[in-house]
């Protein structure tokens, strides 16, 4: 049963798509998408990158994807979710497990899928918007590159 399994996931795999064109999906380095790739992070990218720039990073030494595919504007919104959420645990108003409880109810899914990599538009504005509520109410100062620049 577990070899059906990794055969019916590499199946998978070479018939990705990406999410916004519909082109296939390949796996190739991260050489020329980020600046640094000196870790040689691995990534699903477009196949028609750059003119579609969407694409997601594989866990350190295997193919398995950290979250799902997203263009620019996705990525950009689940850093920021990702900067909102992370300081619930590290302003010590709970621990790391107990914030991903509350992720997974804020988005109203199972642990199991309580991960801001697989968050779209909108659930990423929910964990930001419930994020900063969260801090303010008490009255923790919110640390955001976006708005220490402003």
């Amino acid at each position: 049963m577990r070899r059906k399994t990794r055969i019916d996931n590499a199946r998978k795999r070479n018939e990705m798509r990406c999410p916004y064109c519909g082109a296939p999906v390949v796996l190739r380095n991260a050489d020329g998408i980020y600046r640094d790739n000196s870790s040689n992070t691995m990534l699903y990218v477009c196949a028609r990158y750059p003119a579609c720039d969407a694409y997601v990073r594989t866990h350190p030494g295997t193919t398995t994807p950290v979250g799902e595919m997203a263009n620019g504007h996705l990525r950009a919104l689940r850093r920021m979710a990702h900067r909102y959420f992370d300081q619930l645990h590290q302003a010590g108003y709970m621990n790391k497990n107990e914030a991903y409880r509350w992720l997974a109810a804020t988005i109203s899914a199972p642990m199991s899928q309580a991960h801001i990599g697989c968050l779209g538009e909108y659930y990423c504005r929910q964990v930001i918007s419930r994020s900063k509520a969260f801090l303010e109410a008490r009255g923790v100062g919110i640390r955001n590159r976006e708005e220490m620049s402003a």
